[in-house]
């Protein structure tokens, strides 16, 4: 009997007194870093277990030995009871383990159905996919057009996509390593509601390793909360509650105040067990506010292939000292605004101005020569290089700093890094380490480190919690605050709406690439903001 009938045959019920997935001991290292040590995991029929802790916690490196990803150097795993050795993605899939990454392996050349399709075996008939593809999407709430390119996609839809390749391979051990950190609340909700109902129907095993403390309150049975590469608690979902839960995770007491955008739409319960928010947490920055605008977007029109429009007749002001959050359901534009912004797209009409002059646009390096700094979308894909070392990626913008001669002095280099690691508190064993080994919210520090160092005018922040734990949540809301208090203009691109309304001064929401409102601060509110993104009047 071979590995796979083993797993399978425990899965329908050969042993129901075996747990799906046991990890025992589990150690990991990656040369002096410790990732997992000593771990040890259950994993039941008919569960969701979920996995809390920081970025950098050992979270997906404990999830990458379970899907064959990453050997461990200690430690052992068992399968419906079975010793099992996991030595690559297709052993898992032969034992019915599959898994939902937190960042994308899609094929943007391809549609929608062939990466669903990519990599089984056998002839396929394109509609059968398809069909299944639309079945799966109708199921789960994740609606989609199965013949849609991949790569003219935005993030949200991209991860429905990835979520929709794992499900068609119908696996009984399910790994979720982040699946919704560019998913509506909305699609979330569905998404883990039919889940739930399926879990519990099939015994399937499920984990879902999240830093969405709210999230995982809703979602799973049952908690292991993960720092610094090891287990520090464990509790049923039904005894835990979002303020402990933080404090295991960071190890220490957290403000919850700046990362609602953490914990989807759902306020924080007080002392009393009444839910309540205070009012001080939502107040505006206190910065004086220029009276005349450092950035004025006038009448902006983007056309994207086939002539559609992606910004249609924008116009926006940001005046120095403010923070302006621009609010909206995912792909109505605002990915074109910050990629306008980085001098990444040409307009079709208008005109972008900074500090009275003009700039032109899709010129590389024009914007940031005006004194625009980005954080973009996806720093992945636009915002560092993970195979260049902390400093090259802290000096790559402007290497001139440390240049000596027309080339980057080591000295200088090391220094000026080693200055801007201490001052952004970026987490990582030194200037010449390579930037993949940092935790996501590390490697954001790093990004808005950078842009920071050269001093803009304007800081374009999009979607800057996203895919980052509480804490980080937390250090990055604080510093998009106090820039704008030592006054930059901040125009804050974000789905989350609890940060937009927790940071903005004023904010404005877009719909089918148009600015369809403005609210002031004190005007604004989730029902008045979800009116106007759904298309009616506040």
């Amino acid at each position: 009997m071979t590995d796979a009938t083993i797993g399978l045959a425990g899965a329908r019920g050969s042993d129901p007194s075996a747990p799906a997935v046991e990890l025992l001991g589990i150690t990991k290292r990656f040369g002096g870093i410790v990732a997992c040590d000593q771990v040890d995991l259950t994993l039941n029929r008919g569960r969701i277990h979920g996995i809390l802790g920081e970025n950098g916690a050992g979270k997906s490196t404990l999830m990458k030995v379970l899907i064959g990803l990453v050997l461990p150097d200690a430690g052992s795993v068992r399968i419906d009871g079975h010793p099992r050795t996991i030595h690559d993605p297709l052993a898992a899939a032969a034992l019915g383990i599959a898994m939902v990454h937190q960042h994308f392996s899609l094929v943007d050349e391809l549609t929608v159905w062939e990466n669903v399709a990519l990599g089984e075996a056998g002839r396929l008939r394109s509609s059968g996919v398809r069909d299944r593809v639309a079945a799966i999407s109708r199921q789960y709430g994740l609606e989609i057009e199965p013949d849609a390119r991949v790569g003219e996609l935005t993030a949200g839809l991209r991860q429905r996509v990835e979520i929709i390749k794992c499900l068609r391979r119908d696996p009984h051990i399910l790994v979720f390593d982040e699946p919704t950190s560019v998913l509506t609340p909305e699609e979330s909700e569905q998404l883990f509601g039919t889940l739930r109902e399926v879990v519990a129907a099939e015994g399937r095993a499920v984990v879902l390793v999240s830093h969405k403390l709210d999230e995982v309150l809703h979602a799973t049975d049952e908690i292991t909360i993960m720092r610094q590469g090891q287990v520090v608690d464990y509790r049923p979902t039904q005894e835990a509650d979002a303020r402990s839960l933080a404090r295991a995770m960071v190890g220490r007491e957290v403000s919850l105040r700046s990362e609602r955008a953490a914990f989807g739409l759902v306020e924080i319960e007080d002392a009393d067990g009444e839910f309540a928010v205070d009012s001080e947490d939502t107040q505006p920055t206190e910065s004086v506010v220029s009276d005349e605008p450092v950035l004025r977007i006038e009448g902006v029109s983007v056309r994207g292939r086939g002539g559609a429009r992606l910004l249609d007749d924008i116009t926006l002001e940001l005046r120095a000292g403010e923070i302006v959050g621009v609010a909206g359901v995912e792909g109505n534009g605002q990915r074109t605004l910050g990629d306008l912004l980085s001098s990444l797209v040409s307009l079709d009409a208008g005109r972008v101005v900074v500090k009275d002059k003009e700039v032109p646009t899709g010129a590389p390096g024009a914007m940031a020569k005006a004194g625009v700094a980005v954080i973009p979308e996806d720093r992945h894909d636009s915002g560092v290089v993970l195979d260049m070392t902390v400093a090259e990626n802290l000096l790559m913008v402007d290497p001139h700093r440390v240049a000596r001669h027309g080339v980057m002095d080591k000295a200088r280099t090391t220094e000026t890094a080693q200055q801007m690691i201490q001052e952004f508190d970026i987490g990582c064993s030194g200037p010449d380490a390579p930037l993949w080994s940092l935790s996501g919210g590390n490697q954001q520090r790093v990004v808005l480190a950078r842009e920071l160092a050269a001093q803009p005018d304007v800081l374009v922040a999009a979607q800057p919690t996203r895919g980052l734990d509480v804490g980080a949540i937390e250090y990055m809301t604080d510093r998009l605050r106090q820039t704008a208090i030592d006054g930059v203009a901040v125009l804050l691109i974000s789905s989350e709406l609890e940060e937009i309304l927790e940071l903005a001064d004023r904010i404005v929401v877009m719909s089918r690439g148009r600015i369809v409102g403005e609210l002031s601060h004190a005007d604004a509110n989730l029902e008045s903001l979800g009116m106007l993104m759904g298309g009616s009047e506040a």
